[in-house]
């Protein structure tokens, strides 16, 4: 189909290259027409009322790099519930006209290219998205404004998280909120400092304004602004039932011994903390990140139970499950690591054969890569993701029992109660630790936990994992976070990341450098 007058660069659309007949293509009308549709459906919702509000979407085409396909957007100060597809303006990727509507007899104003275009590109450079919505719902001002100081809106424990992507159920969802300005156009240098600055995040919130949200296609977008105003619709209710949406239970906003917390915060005040026995207050950590093996449970635990029972079934695991999606992506992921051993000659690494030998040699390959890792003690994703299914396994067939020191259940039940956020941090996969703290043998204690981080952030003796976590969590000030870990080299990361950092000592944990510089905790009623 000829669709350009000139072929791009790197098969890119060329200013000024792109004719007629693709301007009146099949998929630029189907385009057109989605918009108008989609725009009647938010001004029902009560997102784009009062001509407020706006909607953009790239022309989906296979034959063309996404930075580089064209996009529709909706116009400025018009009635969007009444839009008709050829009301659409139509860019190019950077952002220049390419198209604009016939003008319309009174009282119809000119049309105008939406004020929103600069913010929306942000998300189209920035995050490469293939859809932007930008609602006005009144669930999307009102929660900027419960807590008026608050650079973020947090919210954890609720099933339409996970219609939001990368999160889950258990996971923490961090939205940041930007300041309103008397013009939209003045907020795209902050929306573009947002959108660095919270990487996970898919959204950013305007106070007393709305949200922006943006998706790699316009399902994703429009099915993550749907989630995002429940969530902000259910966040107003609990508030006004005087329970806390941003805590696992979502219990009563809590008080503790004259000290009031709200939204997970503890005021002192004007400074979260507690009073000691001199009458000296002694901050809080907004957050605490703790490590697993060595800091809530004993080594021997991880290194006598879990990593045997997953050698030891490798090879039946695979077997049982070879045909399920999971398994052929956890045997993609183990291929291309051994690839990269291979090259590397990484001692016990021996070629996987092609699919055509059949599954029995596949295996026997991949039990010998993986029984190698294991014993190399490798922090390495294949290797981590594989052994959180086994796991998972032996978790629900009752064969395995997550295990933690005495101290930690009644710590991170007095922490929840303070509304002090806890997240782990461990070498191991999202999915192994939510088994272990689902399955303990004091119960399940995922209530008490926030939130959970893998090497998907990066190694945990990395300076940038840490950073990488501050981001995530959305704190102002690295301080705010406390890194609890037995691992000297995992403390002297997350203290350059300007963390506060205490080290664990337990029976087991092998020896600290001499004068080392940290606080050691034996137990964390310590803290």
């Amino acid at each position: 189909m000829a669709i350009l007058t000139a072929v791009a660069v790197n098969g890119g659309l060329k200013m000024g290259s792109v004719s007629q007949a693709y301007l009146e293509s099949k998929a630029v009308k189907e385009t057109r027409s989605l918009i108008s549709e989609l725009c009647r459906q938010f001004y029902n919702l009560g997102w784009v009322s009062g001509t407020g509000g706006s909607i953009t979407m790239k022309v989906h085409d296979s034959c063309i790099p996404k930075p580089q396909q064209l996009i529709l957007m909706s116009p400025s100060g018009v009635q969007k519930e009444r839009m008709e597809p050829e009301d659409m303006y139509i860019l190019s990727g950077d952002g220049s006209i390419i198209s604009s509507p016939s003008p319309k007899p009174y009282p119809h104003k000119p049309p105008k290219c939406s004020d929103c275009a600069p913010l929306f590109m942000k998300a189209y450079h920035i995050r490469n998205a293939g859809a932007v919505i930008h609602s006005h719902g009144m669930e999307s001002c009102l929660v900027t404004m419960i807590n008026p100081l608050s650079k973020v809106f947090r919210i954890t424990h609720m099933e339409m998280i996970k219609g939001i992507q990368g999160h889950g159920y258990y996971d923490e969802l961090v939205i940041p909120i930007i300041e309103n300005t008397a013009y939209e156009n003045e907020l795209t240098d902050s929306l573009a400092k947002a959108i660095e600055a919270y990487p996970k995040s898919t959204a950013v919130l305007v106070r007393n304004h709305g949200i922006y949200v943006w998706g790699d296609s316009w399902i994703s977008a429009k099915t993550q602004a749907e989630c995002y105003h429940y969530l902000f619709d259910a966040a107003i209710k609990l508030n006004q039932l005087g329970l806390d949406w941003s805590t696992p239970d979502h219990g009563p906003i809590q008080k503790v011994k004259g000290v009031s917390g709200i939204n997970g915060r503890i005021n002192v005040s004007t400074k979260a903390g507690t009073v000691d026995s001199n009458n000296k207050i002694e901050p809080f950590p907004r957050c605490i990140v703790l490590d697993i093996e060595g800091t809530t449970t004993p080594i021997s635990f991880v290194a006598d139970v879990l990593f045997p029972y997953a050698r030891n079934n490798v090879g039946r695991h695979l077997s049982a499950t070879y045909a399920s999606a999971e398994t052929q992506d956890d045997i993609k992921l183990l291929r291309s690591q051994v690839q990269d051993d291979l090259k590397q000659g990484v001692i016990g690494t021996v070629p996987i054969p092609s699919e055509d030998a059949g599954n029995e040699e596949v295996i026997a390959a991949l039990v010998s890569n993986v029984e190698a890792m294991i014993k190399a003690d490798r922090k390495i994703t294949a290797l981590k993701q594989l052994q959180g299914h086994i796991w998972r396994t032996g978790f629900e067939n009752n064969e395995l029992e997550g295990v933690v020191f005495d101290d930690v259940p009644e710590a991170l039940e007095k922490w929840h109660a303070l509304g002090v956020k806890v997240y782990i941090y461990s070498s191991g996969s999202r999915l192994a630790q939510r088994l272990i703290f689902g399955n303990t043998n004091f119960g399940d204690l995922r209530k008490f936990l926030s939130g959970f981080f893998d090497t998907a952030v990066g190694n945990k003796r990395e300076t940038r994992s840490y950073v990488e976590i501050t981001e995530s969590l959305g704190v102002d000030n690295p301080s705010e976070i406390l890194f609890v870990t037995d691992v000297y080299q995992e403390a002297t990361a997350a203290k350059a990341a300007g963390l506060e950092v205490v080290i664990s000592v337990r029976p087991g944990n092998g020896p600290l450098p001499e004068s080392h510089g940290f606080k050691t905790i034996n137990s964390f009623l310590e803290i």
